[in-house]
């Protein structure tokens, strides 16, 4: 896959193409299908498949003081792009000038000029333009008139029962949904809506060593500029990151800030089971699978040793009934049985 950060003078392979446009935030499942529909249509028509996405996303730029929301970070968003099988990633820069460009000038400048697309597929939420004045009917009023063609994919719905208001109707798949999920401590259902567990990625850093001290040595991963799942401790995958060749481990978690020891800044603390290897400086892949308890402080260091203990005897239980695939996209139970406008 190739990644342009720029929408003109392309070279003539990456115009002509079929694009799904949308700032695809955790690729869950819904993303999947209207990525999954480009990829159709480009096969038809003998056009290159493009994704068109934004960064940062348009909510750190209208809204720089608000706590972290991405899930996935930029890293990881194209890995799982480039994954669905798409010739070019295209990765506009969201700042003053894009986000003060016209609806109009976006479809002249961008689609047609720039990117010369041949038909453009989006959710039937999206907005574009200078206060989100664009909508589907500009763009199939300006397709037309451009020579290009436009689908509009309708609102897909995930798994019923349960969700993050408590009611077990059918929900739509949405990012809203996803963190809604994390932040309540259940990453399980929030696997549902994405097609595969969450990730927290980051580089492995040293620590002050108390879990060595405690016999659970550990793993610590700052968490950066993304979303804060439920503090606590979690059943998880881990891996050096090798891309699809990535060996997962099994192991336990814990996110937060550490009651007893007061940490200043919230941090992910990996213990992985039946591991020695030094890791110091490498990129880690942490998956959430299953949250056991949140954080809590203890009356000494031999009552936190007894829960760790604890913790993971469950975390391994749940990790061995787990019906674990890492593979991407996800494996065929996960995909999504009906997709509108098919």
């Amino acid at each position: 896959m190739r990644v342009f950060r720029h929408y003109s003078n392309l070279p003539d392979e990456a115009r002509g193409a079929v694009v799904a446009i949308g700032n695809f935030d955790g690729i869950h499942r819904g993303h999947q299908a209207v990525i999954g529909k480009a990829g159709r249509l480009a096969r038809e028509l003998g056009a290159p498949l493009a994704v068109l996405t934004f960064e940062p996303h348009p909510r750190n730029y209208f809204r720089p003081d608000s706590q972290p929301f991405r899930l996935t970070p930029f890293r990881l968003k194209a890995r799982l792009i480039e994954a669905l099988e798409v010739d070019c990633l295209f990765v506009l820069r969201f700042d003053r000038a894009l986000a003060e460009l016209s609806a109009e000038d976006f479809i002249a400048n961008v689609l047609v000029n720039g990117l010369g697309v041949r038909h453009v597929v989006v959710g039937d939420n999206f907005r574009f333009g200078r206060k989100r004045t664009g909508d589907i009917a500009l763009l199939e009023t300006l397709g037309r008139s451009n020579g290009f063609g436009i689908t509009c994919l309708g609102r897909i719905t995930g798994p019923s029962g349960g969700g993050a208001s408590g009611g077990g109707d059918a929900e739509p798949f949405s990012s809203t949904h996803v963190r809604d999920y994390l932040a309540a401590g259940n990453p399980t259902r929030a696997a549902l809506l994405l097609g595969r567990y969450w990730e927290i990625e980051g580089r492995v850093q040293r620590g002050d060593q108390r879990g060595r001290e405690l016999g659970y040595p550990t793993a610590n991963v700052a968490l950066g500029d993304i979303l804060l799942p439920a503090f606590g401790v979690y059943a998880v995958r881990a891996g050096i990151d090798r891309g699809a060749a990535t060996k997962w481990h099994s192991g336990a978690a814990n996110v937060g800030i550490r009651p007893m020891f007061e940490s200043k800044r919230p941090l992910l603390e990996v213990h992985i089971f039946d591991f020695e290897r030094e890791i110091y400086g490498r990129h880690m892949r942490v998956a959430l699978v299953d949250y056991l308890r949140p954080e809590m402080a203890f009356d000494g260091v031999e009552a936190l040793k007894v829960q760790m203990a604890e913790d993971c005897r469950r975390a391994r239980a749940s990790l061995a009934y787990e019906d674990w695939d890492a593979s991407w996209p996800a494996s065929p139970f996960m995909a999504p049985s009906t997709e509108p406008g098919d």
